[in-house]
């Protein structure tokens, strides 16, 4: 066998390790060993370039490789899983800024520093050149949107802000930084013009990003995290090509398509197609949710002497579970219950939190078993024979109003269908709206009870008079 051939052996199992633990990370129980799956597969995929490329300076890779390694490990090991949607999307930015240094890096090496007589893309090619312009684009409005994405998650920024005539300066952005991008690799011979050029190329695409997450409203960052995760994949295919790199076109493209297949069905989740998200079909709360005029609230006591007389219950969990760090006291309140041999479940909405998966994610930092959580297709039949439908920091995804107004922001959007059970609480600080800024018809119904406080607090009270009543 020619080096080649093992080469060539090695990618073709590099290639099978990303789809094989793609295939696992669809499901909670497998998603563990998927990620490790994939991420053995990008090592060997590196290794493999290595090879390739022949001699290289491997004090320069080996300390990149720890200096890197150090600061992800730093980055996560401190990490709570209620942070996880600002890591992912800080990794999505870093990503997107990978690929696009690395087409800066071609440019530089094979245009700058050679600095030819001819155009960059009589020394690159037609299509390592239209890649590279791409590369940079796609990689520079990931970086800056993920920026923008991880500060609204973190709270930093708030609100939706309009951009004045936001479309028109999307448009300018994006045709600006194609045309010099374009001309300075098809139409400049001189370097120092070029890099010009590309310097512009970038600001543009940096401004871009800014100007199409800056309006998004914190309900849609679900939606628009799996969507800046698409694009550094396709940033990366791009890069592929203009390196003529298979293995990082194909990882790329995996990457790019997997983020575009989980935006979709974030969208389908939420009745509303990806324009509307980016055009912002939410208001951000800032519309007027009306006053209630029947809500009745009782106390963690008279709730647990509900919960005794149970036999099922279905806990739903929402971002401000998250948010009050709950996850545990929650597990606490399900065990207290399993103990009184009351069948207990979780039930996940898809874009519950700020991240597809954020819920399961908190909850297996609680160690929640993966037999007890149900995905929304999976348990909403089951709520009108349950007894208990505890909903916890949730809004908009339990809304009735999806189903009744067909004039709410919300209209046609899946729900948990939890008024549906015999008995419905709900545990929130205050009547504030949900990210849709209406008001949740839920808490008026006759069968629903609200427990106002700290979402930690009311559950571990739950759970201590259920542990009180039981001795």
């Amino acid at each position: 066998m020619s080096a080649s051939d093992l080469t060539n052996l090695l990618a073709l199992g590099s290639i099978a390790l990303f789809v094989i633990g793609l295939k696992r990370l669809s499901r909670v129980r497998t998603a563990r060993s998927g990620n490790a799956l994939m991420a053995s597969g990008m090592l060997l995929a590196v290794a493999i370039t290595l090879l390739e490329i022949g001699l290289v300076d491997y004090r320069w890779i080996v300390g990149g490789l720890l200096v890197g390694g150090a600061i992800g490990y730093a980055i996560v090991a401190r990490a709570q899983a209620t942070q996880m949607p600002e890591i992912v999307a800080r990794f999505n930015g870093f990503g997107g800024a990978g690929s696009a240094l690395v087409a800066l890096s071609l440019f530089w090496a094979e245009v700058v520093e050679t600095a030819g007589d001819g155009t960059a893309v009589e020394t690159l090619g037609g299509t390592s050149a239209t890649t590279l312009v791409l590369s940079v684009l796609i990689g520079s409005v990931t970086l800056s949107g993920s920026i923008l994405a991880e500060l609204k998650l973190r709270g930093t920024l708030g609100g939706s802000p309009d951009v004045p005539v936001r479309g028109a300066v999307m448009g300018l952005l994006a045709v600006g930084g194609l045309a010099a991008g374009f001309v300075a690799v098809f139409g400049i011979e001189d370097p120092a013009v070029a890099s010009l050029l590309v310097v512009g190329l970038i600001v543009a695409s940096l401004l871009a990003g800014v100007v199409l997450v800056l309006p998004i409203g914190g309900a849609d960052m679900p939606v628009v995290i799996s969507l800046l995760n698409s694009l550094s994949g396709l940033a990366a295919a791009a890069t592929g090509f203009a390196l003529d790199n298979q293995l990082l076109i194909i990882a790329g493209t995996i990457v790019g398509a997997a983020g575009l297949i989980l935006t979709q069905i974030m969208c389908v989740a939420m009745n509303r197609s990806l324009l509307n998200v980016l055009i912002g079909g939410f208001t951000g709360g800032s519309t007027e949710h009306g006053e209630y005029e029947h809500v009745v609230s009782a106390d963690a006591e008279s709730a647990a002497m509900v919960l005794e007389a149970s036999q099922s219950v279905i806990i739903v969990p929402g971002y401000g579970l998250a948010a009050a760090r709950a996850q545990n006291a929650a597990y606490e309140l399900a065990q207290a219950l399993l103990n009184r041999d009351v069948q207990v479940r979780f039930a996940i909405h898809p874009v519950a939190g700020r991240m597809p998966g954020h819920m399961n994610v908190v909850l297996a930092e609680a160690e929640v078993p993966y037999e007890l959580l149900f995905e929304m297709s999976e348990i909403n039949q089951d709520f009108a024979s349950t007894d208990v439908a505890i909903v916890v920091g949730a809004n908009d995804v339990v809304n009735p109003a999806a189903h009744d107004d067909p004039a709410s922001p919300i209209a046609g959007m899946p729900i948990l269908d939890v008024e549906q059970a015999r008995r419905v609480f709900v545990i929130k600080r205050s009547l504030s709206p949900g990210y849709a800024g209406i008001k949740n018809e839920l808490f008026e119904r006759d069968h629903t009870v609200m427990l106002f406080g700290d979402a930690k607090q009311v559950l571990d009270d739950l759970a201590a008079e259920l542990t009180l009543a039981r001795r």
